[in-house]
């Protein structure tokens, strides 16, 4: 008796074993008021692009090229580069640097918290970002975008 697909693999499985088309929408993003901390501008939050895990399959150049035409300019990753290959896209930072993107990396493993120093680092960098009315995106690892 064959097991039940969904005990057959890990259900934190990111394999390749079976073909899965790459996602066709368009990557989401929640564009974050920020009005509130007295800031005129908005901070865009999204998902991974490109990631591939369990039925998800992105598209990295899609996605890229769709940020870039969001007129994005400057892109905070907080995935650790080990994240980055688990989920199928290893070259990423690569890849924002060939379109052009200035990239903000602080590695923040998953579940873990920044100490002070890169949280004060952090907050300078998307505090002048913000100030020079540069267009921001934060992404995740894998959570869809907040709804606004």
């Amino acid at each position: 008796m064959k097991p039940p697909s969904s005990l057959q693999t890990s259900e934190f499985d990111s394999s390749d074993e079976e073909p899965i088309e790459d996602e066709q929408t368009p990557i989401q993003i929640s564009w974050l008021p920020l009005s509130r901390v007295n800031c005129s501008q908005f901070l865009g939050l999204c998902a991974l692009p490109g990631f591939k895990f369990k039925n998800v399959r992105r598209n990295i150049q899609k996605d890229t090229e769709e940020l870039k035409s969001y007129g994005i300019q400057d892109i905070f990753v907080f995935c650790t580069r080990g994240e980055l290959s688990k989920y199928r896209v290893p070259n990423l930072l690569d890849l924002y640097h060939q379109y052009g993107f200035i990239t903000h990396h602080h590695p923040i493993p998953d579940g873990g918290t920044p100490d002070i120093a890169s949280c004060c680092e952090i907050m300078e960098e998307l505090a002048i970002c913000l100030k020079n009315n540069r267009k921001t995106l934060i992404h995740g690892r894998l959570s869809p975008p907040l709804p606004v």
